[in-house]
């Protein structure tokens, strides 16, 4: 096997495979990175066994075969090299890696490439294609929601699921939730509800553009993204999803309305002052404005005034300031609004106008 090929062209493409692997046993045939190069193209497979990557990339190829290579260390060599040609040349249980500028040579033990894992695809039939730039909003407003508490393994991820002429994306750890949905605009088959793990979700969400669309599969344990020449495929997480429409109030007859950046800009500086174990902030809300306050301790306190909308009584509402700067960051509007019943119930963010998303969140006693 032999083939040439632009560094900076195989770097990438080998950085997004090494992301898949992670840390492993240099021994591991799942530390390797699969190569095979055939037809002027070279196939580049990794896997950990729950997430599978597969593309393609143009190169010269002076002899076709396949093998395997630890991909740490490859990486790591294509990292530290000037641009330029690369030749590759696979010979025994070795392959050599060396500049054409440049006197610089990677010697490697490698794996044989049949000892790498095989992974089947649904038949096309059973794919679907929605825009690439829907579901990164989906993933957007949804993936900082997600719980990393292992013991409620059923949360770590979102919940993905088709309801009537929608696709819905739901995450929740428990303190709060976030929703959003967006119509579909081609024929997409009835799927149950299934539940993304958010590591391939931020990987979706990190390798694809703005632009085109994204081909999506779901079978009974997987689920397979393709975008251009990537294809990805996840173990899904087995369990019951948490019963999220519960959670959504029903009315809610208060609501205040701020700018969306005013609050970021305020809780930039509050949270500075904030007692980190409890990331606790307290909105006190009236006609006059959002006086947004740290707790008080050792070191002080912090208060933001902040214009806002509002009629009615003067009210005091405890968050965890992440919970209100990880939603308001992932908006882009410019006025959001907080409905709420009581100060003591769970209240809801939505866009200034209301769009296809919320996000819902439980307060914090207030001490």
């Amino acid at each position: 096997m032999k083939f040439i090929c632009e560094r900076g062209l195989l770097l990438k493409e080998i950085g997004i495979a090494q992301d898949v692997i992670q840390s492993r046993n240099a021994i591991s045939i799942l530390s390797n990175i699969y190569l095979e190069a055939r037809d002027e193209t070279l196939v580049i497979k990794s896997t950990d066994m729950k997430v599978y990557f597969n593309t393609k990339i143009p190169v010269s190829v002076l002899e076709d075969g396949s093998t395997t290579v630890f991909g740490e260390k490859f990486l790591h060599y294509l990292s530290n090299i000037p641009e330029g040609e690369v030749e590759f040349y696979q010979h025994d249980s070795k392959i050599e890696v060396k500049t054409l500028a440049k006197k610089s040579v990677l010697s490697l033990k490698s794996m044989a490439s049949d000892k790498f894992p095989e992974f089947s695809e649904p038949s096309e039939e059973d794919f679907f294609e929605i825009p690439v730039k829907n579901f990164k909003e989906m993933i957007n407003h949804t993936v900082f929601a997600i719980s990393d508490d292992e013991t409620r393994y059923f949360m770590n991820g979102a919940l993905f699921e088709k309801q009537g002429t929608k696709l819905v994306m739901v995450a929740t750890d428990g303190r709060r939730l976030a929703y959003i949905d967006h119509d579909v605009e081609a024929a997409v088959k009835d799927f149950s509800g299934v539940i993304i793990p958010s590591r391939i979700l931020g990987m979706i969400y990190k390798q694809s553009g703005d632009e085109g669309l994204i081909t999506i599969s779901i079978t009974d344990k997987k689920i397979f993204f393709r975008i251009g020449l990537y294809q990805f495929s996840s173990v899904l997480i087995e369990g019951q999803f948490p019963n999220y429409r519960r959670v959504i109030p029903e009315s809610q007859v208060h609501i205040f309305t701020m700018s969306r950046l005013d609050v970021l800009d305020a809780l930039k500086r509050v949270s500075d002052m904030v007692e980190r174990k409890s990331g606790r902030v307290y909105l006190g809300v009236s006609s006059a404005g959002v006086k947004l306050s740290s707790e008080e301790n050792d070191l002080g306190t912090l208060d933001e005034e902040i214009p806002c909308v509002y009629e009615g009584d003067e009210v005091s509402i405890a968050l965890n300031y992440r919970y209100l700067e990880e939603p308001f960051k992932a908006m882009a509007e410019d006025e959001v609004s907080v409905h709420f019943s009581d100060p003591a119930k769970a209240i809801t963010i939505k866009p200034v106008p209301e769009k296809n998303f919320f996000h819902i969140v439980m307060p914090m006693q207030v001490d």
